[in-house]
Order: structure tokens, then C-alpha cells, then sequence
């Protein structure tokens, strides 16, 4: 009896313990529980759960907080956690449905109409007090966000069904309908749990109570070890071949990427559910360390340690998640510590905070206000290049009041002058910095194959910035690459190849193994004849099906009323294009966008329609005001179209056409002489633009102004030098 009352109050533990649904997970807890033990200990664990006593980790006693125009009070009412909310002088009250995450910060799910979540605007501050936690802060903390903006908290770029929640639950679907503009969203398992990395696994549980339960073929693969071999400062691996492929379910959640299907599925290739951001700036800086919020994937996919073969679960427990080994031993698994745990490498206290790999190797960027993450390129810190491509450097992380040429001067003096290898890359530090390379240059960059995969890719998908034009001579070898990313790169600069270019080997891409790389490609063969080919039909059909998935959001309805504007539906074109407006009202380029296709159908009226309604939602929109002046210039409502134009310089005073139209308004009115005396004024601002200088000297002419003549004579000859 004994025994019967100790296995019951077993099982009833392990089933208090672990917050998993009938439908999720429960069943695994039978067999393996030191891992759902060990899981309980992770962040996936806490990734999402519904609002109650033992999952709320913010101050709901009453608690007031103030942020400009905002305030929120915090309170709890009848078991529940409500939140009372003032904003544009209304007063709202809300209930809390689900937390979301829980360190070091912990968000709130306000539920909505039509299976709307969104992400409420102030958080909780998990940390320790020491740490400056357990306070409410605001997302935006240095703006106060005004409901008609896009990122307002009940806008779509904070809904949760869109934005947030397949990565932070099992099996999640979002079922949006574009129909009716709302969402049916399901989990199977309200947070991470076993069925996000290893899927349902439906014949499992039977399977291996059989016996019959045996490695899979990727961990047959895996049995080996890294072994630093003598003479060796670092690690290899020792065995048979690893099969990484398993990080593509990592990559699912830890990277910045556009979703093409309608959930996640750990047994499907990343590029056959996503389209990867690459290292293309403003997201990352010139060197490819990140900047924005980019996550893991692409900072991890440049290092050294992902091209030797290290994968995720080296550093991190494959259940709790967190790092192996604390302290400077997880790095000393492979790097020899009679090398690099030493004061000669370290230069800084062993055990001190400087004296950490990381502090140096894998510098922290903060994001969403406390978030700090760690860089996955595991660079050396290079403030020679910071003073040359103005990119951050662990050394001036630490050392704020000095500059990057005292860090390299003190780099130097350690280690000697330091010198960029082939394999590491100064021209896309260039490309990253300046934008375009010389058109040699940019070609030799992509084909050094010493290169990163990502960072080959990458300059692929810059090669706008430096070429006018491609041939398929040019690209037959990226077209044909055994690398995923170099392929999904050119099939993304279709547009760089003239029609019958891109109908030679760029149409075999048509046919390629990953739906990224397909859809990416009929992208641009819309315009290509190929309506009849099969191969174009299916893969304009998955893009299609991929522009729905997220046609909650305005870009995504802009990029499918571009594909049915090349294949000539108007109507399909307009009717998107309004539901872009209608979902996202702060989107500006649908507006922009449908009153073109007005204008090009020679419905004027409707143009005219459009454009104010955009500006009644979006009044400090320079490139509205700027598509109003034109739209006013072709109903030869020239007088009219001044203060548009006016409004469009003064809200983008660093756009040269807008300028430069203002000017030529003024003209086309008789006001020639006001355009040139505000002309001279602004070229200065203008770094004395060409185009403008131009403009300046045919005024001058018209107006037979010697003075003005003889000024733009000397402007020219000084720029010209």
C-alpha cells in the first residue's frame, strides 16, 4: 500500500510540477522526466502562459505608473489582473489573458476583438532590484507613442497572433483570414515544449515501449568529441561526421525572418518556412556585428565555430537551455587553457568581469530596454576598425571615456599591427560602410570562397548598390552554388537581369529544392511569359500563399498587390492594396501605391480620394505630400501643388527630389526669382547637389542674372576639384 500511495503522489508531483496540456506534452513525462525536469529550468518553459498568481511576475497591488501622456495602473480584481489604462484622454480598462516570457523582462497579452492579442506597451522589469529590476518601464521609452501611429500597442506591429506567436508556443498556427481581417490562432502546448524542437512524433510513446526504439540517422552521426590535438591550440572534432542540421529548428525562432508558411515545423528545412534576413545594413554593422534586433542566426552563421562544426548544443544544455558551463570553462572545452587562459591573452584580472571570454569575444547590445544578448560572430576586438568603418569594439564597450585609437594603440602594442585575412573580408567591411564596391571588387567578394556563406550571400544581395545590370554569365555559378543561401541571394536580384537574361539559367531556380529560393524567383519572373509553365505556376502560387500568411500587416499586402499588378489584375491589385489601408492605416506606401494604379487608369478622382485620406491619417508624411504636390501638377492645379511640396521639404529636408520638384513648381508659376534666392540658400544643406547647381544656373539664365550666373560658375569649379 505503501508503495501504491508513494507512486501516486509521484505522479500527481511531476504533474504539478509541469505546466504542459493534455493535448502538448504530458505523455513524455512517463519516460523522460530528468528532461522534462531539466526543461522546467529553461526560458522556453516560460515563454508564454496564461495570467494567474504563480505565472505574473509584475506589481499588479495598485501601482500607478506615468509616461507622458500615458498612464497605467495595475491592479488585481476577482483572481484576475487588470490593468486600468488612460491614453488620448481615454480610459480603458483591460484584463490581462496570458504573461509572455519572464526574464529579464516579463510582458502582458491584452485580448482583443476578432482573435486579436496584443502586446501591451509598458513590461516588468524582472531583474533583481540591484540590477535596477522589479519596476514597470514603457517599451518606448523615449517616445510617447500617440494612437495614430504604427507603433502603437493595439497597431499590427504589436499583435501577438502576427508578430510573437509561433516561437512561443507549440504548434501554433495563426489562421488569419484576410476576409474578415481576424485571427483563429491554435497551440497545441501554450509554451516551448518537447513538440517545437522534436514535433509530434505521433508513433513514438508506442514505438518505444516496444523496444523497437533506435538513434535516428542524424545521431548516429553525432558520436565523437572535440579533442585538441598536441600541437594544437584549439579543438577538432573526432568521429564520425555531425549532422548540424537539427539547428535549422533553433534557427526557426532565433532569427530575423520573414515566415512563408502558416506555423513551424521542426522536421522542415528553415528556407522551406522562412526568408532569412541577411547581413545587410541598417541591421547589422559594417563588420556584421549585430546592431538591430537580428537574433542568433546571422551573427552565428560568420563565426569561425559554425564553420569547424560547433553547433548550438555544444554551449547550451539541449533542455535547460542555459550554457553548459559557467565562467570561462565553457570556452576552455575547446581552446586550450595553457594558451588562452592566461594573463599574456587575457591582459586583464582572470577572474575579474574584463577577464571573461565573453566580456571581449561576445559583446552585449541591449534590446527592448533590459534585454541584454550576446553577439554569436565571436569576433576579436578590432577598434582600428571602428575608427575606420565606425564599428562598435569591446574594448571602448568598457573603456567609455577613451577612444578607438587608445584601444588600437594598446592592441598594438600587445599583439603587434593587426591585419584583416582574405578569409575575413575588408571589402564587404567596405560594402557594409559604403554601400557599393567597385563592380570587380563586389565580384571577387562573393566568389572567395574562404568567405562565409552569409557574408557571400550577402554581397549578392547588395549587388544593387554597385551594378546597373547582370548577364547570366555573371551569375550561372551562384545560380548552381550546393550553397542554400548564395542561390536564395540571386534569386533575390532577379530584377538586375533583363527578361531574356533571367529566361536562361535564373529560370532554373524555378525548380529549386527550397520553397525560399522558388518563391524568391517567380517573384521576379512575373514579367517573363511564363504563365503557362508549370514550374512558374506552382512556385506564383506558393508566393502568393506566402503573401497571405501574413496579410495582417500593410507590407505584406503591398507585396502581393505588386505580384498582381505585374500580371495585370487591377482589380485583385486595388481590392489589396485597400485591405493593406484598412488593416494598417500608418502603412504609408499603400496609400502612395493605389493612388499610381488610380492615376494609370485614369481615374484622377479617385487618385485625389486616396491621397487625402492618406494624409488625414498620416499628416507628417513627407512622401504623401509629395505625391499630392504631383497629383495637383498634372490637374494643372500648379499654385496648389507649392505648399504640398512645401510641407514634403520641410518634413524630409534631406531629399534632394523633393527639393529639387519645389523649386521647379515655383517656376512653373512665375516665381522663378523666390526659387533662386531659396535655392542659394539651401545648396549649402544640399551639399551643393549637382542636380541642383544645374537647376540654379538655367534660373539664372532664364532671369539673365549675372550675379546669380557668375555665383553658380564658382560653386561648380569648387566642387569640381
Amino acid at each position: 500500500m505503501k508503495y501504491f500511495t508513494f507512486y501516486c503522489l509521484f505522479i500527481l508531483s511531476l504533474l504539478l510540477l509541469s505546466p504542459l496540456s493534455a493535448k502538448g506534452n504530458t505523455n513524455c513525462v512517463g519516460c523522460h522526466q530528468q528532461a522534462v525536469s531539466n526543461w522546467q529550468q529553461s526560458d522556453h518553459a516560460k515563454a508564454m502562459d496564461v495570467a494567474e498568481t504563480q505565472t505574473v511576475l509584475g506589481d499588479f497591488s495598485g501601482v500607478e505608473v506615468t509616461h507622458y501622456t500615458q498612464v497605467a495602473k495595475f491592479y488585481q480584481k476577482d483572481q484576475g489582473f487588470y490593468i486600468h489604462f488612460t491614453e488620448a484622454g481615454e480610459s480603458t480598462q483591460y484584463r490581462v489573458k496570458y504573461t509572455f516570457g519572464h526574464y529579464p523582462l516579463q510582458q502582458y497579452l491584452i485580448e482583443g476583438t476578432d482573435g486579436k492579442v496584443q502586446v501591451f506597451p509598458f513590461a516588468w522589469d524582472s531583474r533583481v532590484a540591484e540590477d535596477g529590476g522589479q519596476k514597470w518601464f514603457p517599451m518606448y521609452e523615449q517616445e510617447d507613442i500617440q494612437p495614430a501611429d504604427r507603433l502603437h500597442w493595439l497597431q499590427p506591429l504589436q499583435n501577438w497572433n502576427g508578430m510573437c506567436a509561433d516561437c512561443h508556443s507549440d504548434g501554433l498556427t495563426r489562421n488569419y483570414d484576410v476576409e474578415h481581417n481576424q485571427f483563429d490562432t491554435k497551440w497545441d502546448n501554450i509554451n516551448v515544449g518537447c513538440q517545437s524542437c522534436h514535433g509530434k512524433m505521433p508513433d513514438h510513446a508506442e514505438t518505444a515501449s516496444s523496444g523497437q526504439l533506435s538513434l535516428s540517422l542524424s545521431e548516429q552521426k553525432a558520436i565523437g568529441q572535440w579533442l585538441i590535438d598536441d600541437g594544437e591550440k584549439i579543438a577538432s572534432w573526432h568521429g564520425e561526421p555531425r549532422d548540424n542540421t537539427f539547428m535549422e529548428t533553433c534557427f526557426a525562432c532565433h532569427s530575423l525572418r520573414t515566415p512563408i508558411t502558416d506555423g513551424i515545423k521542426p522536421n522542415v528545412a528553415f528556407l522551406d518556412q522562412f526568408l532569412p534576413s541577411l547581413l545587410v545594413p541598417p541591421m547589422y554593422h559594417a563588420d556584421g556585428q549585430i546592431k538591430e534586433e537580428v537574433y542568433v542566426y546571422g551573427s552565428f552563421l560568420q563565426s569561425k565555430m559554425y564553420a569547424a562544426g560547433v553547433n548550438c548544443l555544444d554551449c547550451h544544455d539541449k533542455h535547460t537551455m542555459k550554457i553548459k558551463v559557467e565562467g570561462n570553462g565553457l570556452c576552455l572545452q575547446c581552446h586550450s587553457a595553457e594558451v588562452y587562459q592566461q594573463p599574456a591573452h587575457i591582459r586583464h584580472e582572470i577572474d575579474s568581469s574584463a577577464g571573461q571570454c565573453v566580456s571581449c569575444h561576445m559583446p552585449e547590445t541591449t534590446y527592448m530596454g533590459v534585454d541584454a544578448r550576446r553577439d554569436h560572430s565571436f569576433k576579436v576586438p578590432r577598434p582600428d576598425l571602428s575608427i575606420k568603418y565606425d564599428t562598435p569594439n569591446a574594448c571602448n564597450g568598457c573603456h567609455l571615456s577613451q577612444t578607438p585609437s587608445w584601444a588600437a594603440d594598446i592592441i598594438t602594442q600587445w599583439r603587434g599591427a593587426s591585419v584583416l585575412s582574405a578569409s575575413q573580408g575588408e571589402d564587404f567591411l567596405a560594402l557594409m560602410h559604403e554601400g557599393r564596391l567597385p563592380v570587380s571588387a563586389h565580384f571577387s567578394l562573393i566568389n572567395n570562397a574562404e568567405l562565409s556563406e552569409i557574408v557571400r550571400a550577402s554581397a549578392i544581395a547588395m549587388l544593387p548598390s554597385s551594378v546597373a545590370e547582370l548577364t547570366d554569365k555573371d551569375i550561372k555559378a551562384w545560380v548552381n552554388s550546393q550553397h542554400d543561401l548564395i542561390r536564395f541571394a540571386v534569386a533575390g536580384v532577379g530584377q538586375l537581369l533583363p527578361v531574356k537574361e533571367r529566361l536562361k539559367s535564373y529560370r532554373t531556380l524555378l525548380d529549386d529544392k527550397l520553397t525560399a529560393v522558388r518563391l524568391t524567383a517567380a517573384n521576379h519572373l512575373l514579367d517573363a511569359g511564363l504563365s503557362h509553365n508549370d514550374s512558374f505556376k506552382n512556385a506564383l502560387q506558393i508566393l502568393l500563399n506566402a503573401n497571405e500568411v501574413s496579410m495582417w500587416r500593410g507590407e505584406s499586402a503591398l507585396n502581393q498587390s505588386m505580384v498582381y499588378l505585374q500580371l495585370g489584375k487591377f482589380k485583385d491589385t486595388v481590392k489589396t492594396l485597400q485591405h493593406g489601408i484598412n488593416v494598417d492605416p500608418y502603412f504609408v506606401p499603400n496609400y502612395v501605391n493605389l493612388a499610381d494604379v488610380y492615376r494609370n487608369t485614369g481615374e484622377g478622382s479617385k487618385e485625389s480620394l486616396i491621397l487625402e485620406k492618406g494624409l488625414k491619417a498620416n499628416p507628417t508624411s513627407a512622401v504623401l505630400h509629395y505625391a499630392q504636390g504631383m497629383s495637383l501638377i498634372r490637374q494643372q492645379k500648379k499654385p496648389d501643388s507649392i505648399q504640398a511640396f512645401r510641407q514634403a521639404v520641410k518634413l524630409a529636408p534631406e531629399n534632394v527630389q523633393y527639393v529639387y520638384v519645389y523649386f521647379l513648381a515655383l517656376d512653373g508659376i512665375g516665381q522663378t526669382p523666390l526659387a533662386l534666392r531659396e535655392l542659394k540658400l539651401a545648396l549649402s544643406r544640399y551639399q551643393y547637389h549637382p542636380q541642383l547647381q544645374q537647376l540654379g544656373f538655367n534660373f539664372a539664365q532664364k532671369m539673365n542674372d549675372l550675379e546669380a550666373l557668375a555665383y553658380f560658375q564658382k560653386i561648380a569649379k569648387k566642387t569640381a576639384r
